[in-house]
């Protein structure tokens, strides 16, 4: 009969326990567990809020209420099919871009190699407007979008330009030489040729914005500033669809993705296939992120905050993905309802809010490692 064996060491600023029954062990960081725990509550305290807050406050017991249908008709429909969606988005989309944001800057060993300093976002931006441009024939953004539009064509043009993006980055930036014949990366030029990639793209946006016909560039602007107004049940479907998909995918390959944070001599010592895993990391993050701006356009700074924070609450070593996609789904909620009640009878652009914080946060960032890269 196998007997259960709980040891508990030091390592480092945190304590690590490993639960071991017969010859199965299973180890874990209780600092780790804890932080993810208080995260997933303050994104449950926040999605309540978002429900409950608009133009019309809707007490917490009405929230529940209208979320099981026992209310009144009328804040039954506010709260399943108006505030719901929206706070549903705002969750996926902060998960998505908190992961994608965590696994580039582990591949990439920057802290500043965000999928929206990289130009990634950017580059969905452009696929996204470029559709719009090209097929919109129907109300987007304000109006509600067209269902067929919304689920299918946006999210392949912003995922596809995502791609395209990445790939300009990644071939043009990398460099040969590391381990063996693989291609390893220079950070300090990927994030040069991310910059001028991202400038690149922003001009056809712009480009795209001022030749187009009137109407449709004005449905793309409203896309293209981050906002999170008048998503519905449409939005939900896709993002919820590539996160079922991607977030098991970034999950199981999260071993291989510490070891990457070591660098690639270290990630091959230990028997990973560094370029295989190079690749499949940054297509699950660059997917991420074209669907995170094909559902609420691009909303910038994210990816690049939350992994930062979530790393430095956990204080563990590896890569936080499951902290950095809670953190990432915290800070969309809460600027969010910053955005809807910062100023009254006005609602902001999400993406602005988060602009406004993480614009500084980067400025900071650079000033910090400016010494030492």
């Amino acid at each position: 009969m196998s007997t259960r064996e709980v040891v508990l060491t030091r390592s480092g600023p945190s304590w690590v326990a490993r639960v071991r029954r017969g010859s199965a062990s299973v180890l874990f960081r209780p600092r780790a567990v804890g932080v993810s725990l208080a995260l997933f509550a303050l994104v449950l305290v926040l999605f309540c809020a978002g429900v409950a807050a608009g133009t019309r406050v809707i007490p917490l017991d009405d929230v529940l209420s209208g979320l099981a249908g026992r209310a009144d008709h009328t804040t039954v429909l506010t709260v399943q099919q108006f505030r719901l969606p929206r706070v549903m988005v705002a969750v996926m989309v902060g998960a998505a871009l908190g992961l994608s944001g965590a696994v580039v800057q582990a591949v990439t060993r920057n802290p500043i190699a965000a999928p929206d300093v990289l130009g990634v976002t950017a580059g969905a931006s452009f696929g996204g407007v470029l559709v719009l441009l090209a097929l919109g024939g129907t109300t987007f953004g304000y109006g509600g979008a067209a269902a067929e539009l919304s689920q299918i064509a946006v999210p392949l043009g912003a995922i596809a330009g995502a791609f395209v993006a990445a790939a300009i980055v990644l071939v043009v930036g990398g460099s040969h030489g590391g381990v063996g014949t693989h291609r390893t990366f220079s950070t300090q030029r990927v994030v040069l040729v991310g910059i001028i990639c991202h400038a690149a793209f922003i001009g056809l946006v712009h480009w795209g914005l001022a030749t187009g016909d009137v109407d449709q560039a004005a449905k793309a602007a409203v896309w293209l500033v981050g906002s999170l107004h008048g998503r519905g049940w449409e939005h939900v479907t896709g993002v919820a669809t590539a996160l079922l998909v991607l977030l098991p995918i970034a999950l199981l390959l999260g071993r291989r993705l510490n070891a990457l944070a070591l660098g690639e001599p270290s990630a091959a010592t230990l028997g990973v296939p560094v370029a295989r895993t190079q690749v499949g990391l940054f297509v699950v993050a660059f997917a991420l992120t074209g669907t995170a701006a094909a559902a609420a356009g691009p909303v910038d700074f994210v990816a690049l905050l939350a992994p930062q924070i979530a790393k430095r609450l956990v204080r563990t070593p590896g890569v936080p993905l499951v902290a950095s996609a809670l953190t990432g789904s915290a800070m969309v909620l809460a600027a969010d309802l910053l955005a809807r009640l910062a100023i009254p009878g006005v609602e902001l652009p999400v993406g602005a809010v988060t602009a406004l914080v993480g614009a500084p946060y980067l400025l900071w960032l650079v000033i910090r490692s400016g010494g030492t890269r």
